[in-house]
């Protein structure tokens, strides 16, 4: 996610980190070079006069507009809904850590110190590991090896061979749970506010695997790429005749009004990437970690994650 504050004045026009120009910029390029071109032969092609006006792209260019806010707002309530689920697995693990801080019973206060054998230093601690390996679960790559300290090792062995790691350690924080009640240290009643969170941190964790696994249909998008593409580069035989030498810069506003939506709406149709403009899930995911090790009075609590030149992965 890029962080920073809107740009004043030239570099407003200049600023590429966090634009999508980047990413569309050589058929940018390739659309001016054309419009370039059929401005110097005035829209001859060879010895054939292309003649096209203005009316056929006023008809197409409002319709497609249209279609494109309407792709991207579609993109952008995928990417909203992403930013309130994992907004909720926050709320949610907090709720949780005092939960089982607070109603669980234990000879002694829970602490960091007591280490995994205390259930409830073992049950904060999962729900660490339940958020990093949810991250990785949506971005496609592997946990890494420092879920090893937050689990017992034989939970972890059978963790690195589950197809679905959050559910797996959801499973784990089930049989906790009922090993708490089955040894008195919890009242049923209090038990249920405790299985509830659990409930939600799964209903948001699948929530989240419906966004990634549910694109918006190809067929959609395809038409729209093929319809802007099309648009841009017919549209300077269409303007040479009446704007003459202002075709190329005319052509390039549109075009990257038109291409750069596009491309906005493929970024974030997929929230839970590691493109610039995408959720920043490490830093949800450590901001996770440090209230819940916090609770437990932790010593090793690591940083918050800050921007690296403006972005926040």
């Amino acid at each position: 996610m890029i962080v920073r504050d809107r740009p004043s004045g030239l570099r407003l026009f200049l600023l590429l980190r966090g634009s999508v120009l980047p990413r569309i910029l050589p058929t940018l390029v390739v659309n001016i070079v054309i419009a370039t071109l059929v401005t110097w032969s005035h829209g001859d092609l060879f010895e054939l006069k292309i003649t096209l006006t203005t009316i056929p792209f006023t008809l197409i260019g409002l319709p497609i507009a249209i279609f494109l806010g309407f792709r991207n707002n579609s993109a952008y309530d995928r990417f909203w809904e992403g930013r309130k689920l994992w907004g909720e697995l926050v709320l949610r693990s907090r709720n949780l850590a005092r939960q089982c801080l607070s109603l669980i019973d234990g000879d002694e206060p829970a602490d960091a110190r007591r280490g995994l054998e205390d259930v409830r230093v073992r049950m904060v601690y999962r729900a660490i590991a339940f958020a990093h390996s949810l991250r990785d679960l949506l971005r496609n790559r592997p946990s890494p090896d420092g879920l090893r300290q937050l689990v017992l090792a034989p939970e972890f062995a059978k963790m690195e061979k589950a197809a679905n790691k959050p559910d797996y350690l959801m499973q784990q924080m089930g049989k906790d749970l009922r090993l708490c009640l089955k040894e008195g240290r919890i009242d049923p009643c209090l038990a249920a506010a405790i299985d509830s969170t659990l409930s939600s941190m799964t209903a948001a964790a699948a929530s989240c695997e419906r966004i990634k696994n549910t694109p918006i249909p190809f067929s959609y998008t395809l038409l729209l790429h093929r319809t802007a593409y099309i648009y841009c580069f017919l549209l300077p035989f269409g303007l040479v005749d009446s704007i003459g030498f202002m075709t190329p810069f005319v052509v390039a506003v549109v075009a990257y009004t038109f291409f750069g939506l596009d491309a906005l709406g493929d970024e974030i149709e997929e929230p839970f990437g590691v493109e610039p403009n995408d959720l920043p899930l490490d830093a949800i995911c450590r901001a996770i970690e440090i209230d819940l090790r916090s609770a437990l009075h932790d010593r090793d609590i690591p940083p918050p994650l800050e921007p690296v030149d403006y972005r926040l992965t």
